[in-house]
């Protein structure tokens, strides 16, 4: 029996200003969109600044030390886990471990072993990489339900092993990480305790670095092999694409970006806990990405900011803000379940009924012909 959604068809009325947008946009000329890339990349670097907007945003907490955590690092991580989530379909609840790989790389090469911030971010990215790897070859034969579940346990596992290992600080974690090497004499990139300006402004070039690797894969034969992928793994085999090594690809890339903000993390926080790499930041993580619009970066950077500002913004609220948050995501994603702003692609699959978290995909000759239509 096939029930009804009485909400079906109803939309928030200010979405379709994202699709709108979103055509506009790619209706402009390749110099005009660079234009406007760097403008956005000049906003985002100018937020710590900008006159009034710490008083409406963040009342009563620090505006700079919100943005970069969790602002700015929940964006890091969502970027990555929309490589696993949005592009490839798969579900992952334990991306929270590669974040925790990075970190503790961090803590242990430059607390025990005197590397600085330089040399450690390349092997955390690094480390983090093989962890996907490792993690991918003997699980990504595993779909749905059954993935999600070996991804849960392996966040987990990471983390068991930080508490009850004494080379890694056990319980008590570890201390007196070191902080990237400050710039000169400038102000404003000397890496202190207080000061979380430079953080912020060392995690935005990162993730300007990650968005353009992002969209060059999106756009080549590794993109489109995780499209197909999402949509149909079944008929992308058939089809002669090696549905496995692109898995693994997926969650290879997607663990380096964890990686990377694991390592800064450390460094900024000067100290880490076990309790830092809990499930509930995977499954924070995961809800900035589908909420935002899985698979579309805008979508997923507007998602993270949400998940990460709207519990601040809910400071008022006492005890109450996480239930204000909650009420939040509920209330968007009964309305907008495709996310508020997702890639055409993603907008066709819920169209067609096809869009939900088990599969994270839809049928590939409808979606396609819709999409093509859509471009057209």
């Amino acid at each position: 029996m096939k029930l009804l959604n009485p909400l079906k068809g109803k939309t928030l009325p200010w979405t379709g200003a994202f699709e709108a947008m979103g055509a506009r946009w790619r209706a402009l000329p390749a110099v005009a969109r660079w234009i406007g890339y760097v403008a956005m990349f000049a906003f985002a670097i100018s937020l710590p600044d900008i006159p009034n907007l710490a008083n409406i945003m963040a009342p009563g907490s620090s505006w700079q030390r919100i943005l970069f955590f969790p602002i700015s690092i929940y964006i890091l991580l969502a970027l990555g886990l929309n490589v696993v989530v949005g592009y490839a379909g798969l579900l992952d609840l334990g991306f929270v471990a590669f974040y925790a790989i990075g970190a503790y790389s961090m803590a242990i090469l430059g607390t025990y072993h005197g590397w600085g911030f330089w040399e450690v971010l390349p092997v955390g990215i690094g480390g983090a990489m093989l962890a996907g790897l490792l993690l991918g070859t003997p699980t990504l034969r595993l779909r749905g339900d059954y993935l999600a579940i070996v991804t849960l346990g392996f966040g987990e596992m990471i983390r068991v092993t930080a508490n009850n290992v004494e080379y890694l600080g056990g319980p008590r974690g570890i201390n007196n990480i070191p902080r990237p090497p400050s710039i000169g004499n400038v102000s404003f990139l000397h890496y202190g305790v207080l000061n979380s300006r430079p953080y912020y402004y060392l995690v935005v070039v990162v993730i300007a670095i990650v968005i353009v690797i992002m969209k060059r894969l999106e756009k080549s034969r590794v993109g489109r092999s995780w499209t197909a992928i999402r949509e149909d793994e079944d008929a992308a085999q058939l089809m002669g694409v090696p549905t496995l090594k692109f898995k693994l690809w997926a969650f290879t890339v997607g663990a380096g970006v964890g990686g990377a903000a694991g390592v800064i993390f450390a460094s900024s926080n000067s100290a880490i806990r076990p309790t830092d790499f809990t499930f509930i930041l995977s499954a924070t993580i995961l809800a900035a990405v589908v909420l935002g619009g899985a698979g579309n970066l805008p979508g997923v950077i507007l998602g993270a900011f949400l998940v990460a500002w709207v519990p601040e913004a809910a400071r008022g609220f006492s005890q109450y803000r996480v239930v204000v948050f909650g009420a939040v995501l509920v209330f968007l994603m009964i309305f907008r379940p495709q996310g508020i702003w997702p890639s055409r692609i993603r907008a066709a699959e819920f169209k067609e009924g096809e869009g939900g978290i088990d599969r994270l995909g839809g049928e590939v000759g409808v979606v396609q012909a819709q999409a093509g239509a859509a471009d057209s």
